[in-house]
């Protein structure tokens, strides 16, 4: 056979060959794509299956018991000064521990419970994802006054700084809170009465005479509204009635001490009701 007859033949064969190959390389092609899609279907269940998983994981609720004990490994309770944890405790068992995974638990209702505890003025609730548990924020009221019914009776209530009374549930205070305590029997001026310009006016009189004095007020006696006293260490400060006028009587204070403290005899007060000023001593 000639090579001109051959050549048709050698391009006929390699044609062939040609074929083959190509549909050898869209048959491997066809399979790499299957396995690829197989292999993406299997991480996709996989992940799914995973994520169902962990979200069923208990670290991400709540324990059914994380209101029964202050020792709970699930619950925090910061910044109370005031309101012991026992109450605070107290208020969050009157709701239901959510059994939901803890991205989806809504604390309004808690929070609604403790802001009925009446030293606390506002409350934030923090909630950790993993393992799941709660921070109780407590923001307290300041207080300002604190009110006995005799000198040498402990103070069995306090008004904060925004003129709330808070009752003898929440006494002592510590002593950390700077304060001005107020003896009254409640008779001629009902102190449950009271509103925060009342809180503000003590408050006031106190620094004013603190300020001029340069001691620190130990009460005011407040026991007949119409003969008010403040007590400093030194001595006695009789004003009268308690009004506008009192804090320029007051300003008379700082001419007055030296006088008192030169004095060998003990004195009982110092009167500042009248335009003239009286040391009166001690009978």
């Amino acid at each position: 056979m000639s090579n001109e007859e051959q050549r048709p033949r050698y391009h006929q064969n390699r044609r062939l060959q040609q074929a083959r190959m190509q549909r050898q390389v869209r048959r491997s092609q066809r399979r790499l794509n299957q396995l690829r899609a197989l292999w993406r279907l299997f991480i996709i269940v996989f992940l799914v299956a995973l994520g169902i998983a962990i979200l069923k994981m208990p670290q991400w609720r709540l324990h059914k018991n994380a209101f029964d004990s202050l020792n709970s490994p699930v619950l925090e309770i910061v910044n109370n000064r005031i309101v012991p944890s026992q109450k605070i405790l107290s208020a969050l068992r009157r709701n239901q521990v959510c059994t939901k995974p803890i991205f989806l638990v809504k604390t309004d209702n808690l929070k609604k419970s403790i802001l009925q505890l009446e030293p606390v003025r506002d409350v934030y609730i923090r909630r950790f994802w993993f393992p799941a548990r709660l921070q109780i924020i407590i923001i307290e009221r300041t207080p300002a006054i604190t009110i006995s019914p005799d000198i040498d009776v402990p103070p069995i209530a306090f008004f904060s700084s925004d003129g709330k009374l808070i009752g003898r549930d929440y006494m002592p205070l510590s002593p950390d809170f700077k304060t001005v305590r107020v003896i009254t029997y409640g008779s001629g001026d009902d102190y449950r009465n009271w509103d925060k310009t009342k809180v503000n006016n003590f408050k006031r009189l106190a620094a004013t005479v603190e300020m001029d004095s340069g001691e620190t007020v130990e009460y005011i006696d407040y026991r007949n509204p119409k003969d008010v006293y403040v007590k400093i260490p030194t001595v006695n400060i009789r004003l009268g009635s308690f009004n506008a006028g009192t804090f320029d009587k007051i300003h008379r204070i700082p001419s007055l001490l030296p006088q008192v403290k030169m004095l060998n005899k003990k004195v009982k007060y110092i009167d500042l009701r009248w335009d003239t000023n009286y040391i009166k001593l001690d009978e």
